[in-house]
């Protein structure tokens, strides 16, 4: 049964590759990194959150917050392939206590704001506590790609319905239930990102891979406990 529920809107993908190595101090021993025909990945995903709200709570209560996720792939000895964040800022800051506190996920507040028209969306995000680090974009969305097939890269980067995050000797791992993303291709305008070099990688310099999609309705579990090996 699910623990609660978000609406996530108007997510841009912005995925580097980066060397396995390069990430390998930084995302926990227990879990390994995940490639795709020998590559790893690290993504950079601003997005917009509505309805999030935990079961129960009537839909009136729910909170609206922009938010950016800088993460990578992992998986757990072969099983379990899903997502390991390095950080994710959000403009709300019950929604980052709420979080820090029950799951341990590396939430940091911001404030932030987006602009959407008819030729393009300026989305603008500021870290407030640990720091002043920033993600501010601007793009346009073009033609419309359909879902990911399985087997593609699209997919390996974007389908993904697990997190996992490590307190102390345990490895707690959330699963996620949405339909598939209905992708359309974008085009960066503008990039301006520090959220990525603080969570300790080195700063991109080769052309990112680019994917929007207007969103899905997202049940979320309850977390999996087990034992970090």
């Amino acid at each position: 049964m699910p623990a609660g529920y978000q609406n996530w809107r108007q997510l841009l993908f912005v995925h580097w590759t980066v060397g396995a190595s390069e990430l390998r101090p930084l995302v926990p021993g227990c879990l390994d990194i995940d490639e795709f025909d020998g590559t790893a990945y690290v993504g950079l995903v601003p997005f917009v959150v509505e309805a999030a709200r935990p079961l129960g709570a009537p839909r009136e209560m729910s909170l609206r917050f922009l938010e950016t996720n800088v993460r990578t792939y992992v998986h757990v000895h072969g099983r379990d392939h899903g997502v390991y964040f390095f950080s994710l800022d959000a403009a709300s800051l019950l929604a980052v206590v709420g979080a820090r506190l029950g799951l341990g996920l590396p939430y940091f507040w911001a404030s932030g704001e987006q602009h959407v028209s008819h030729t393009c969306t300026e989305y603008a995000l500021r870290r407030r506590v640990g720091g002043t680090q920033r993600c501010n974009v601007r793009y346009r969305v073009s033609d419309f790609l359909g879902p990911a097939a399985l087997g593609t890269l699209e997919h390996f980067l974007i389908e993904r319905y697990v997190l996992h995050v490590q307190r102390g000797p345990t490895l707690w791992s959330v699963r996620v239930k949405h339909p598939p993303y209905a992708l359309y291709a974008a085009q960066l305008l503008n990039l301006e990102d520090d959220l990525v070099s603080a969570a300790g990688l080195l700063p991109r310099v080769d052309a990112p891979l680019v994917h929007f999609a207007p969103g899905v309705d997202v049940a979320i579990n309850a977390p999996r406990i087990t034992i970090a090996r």
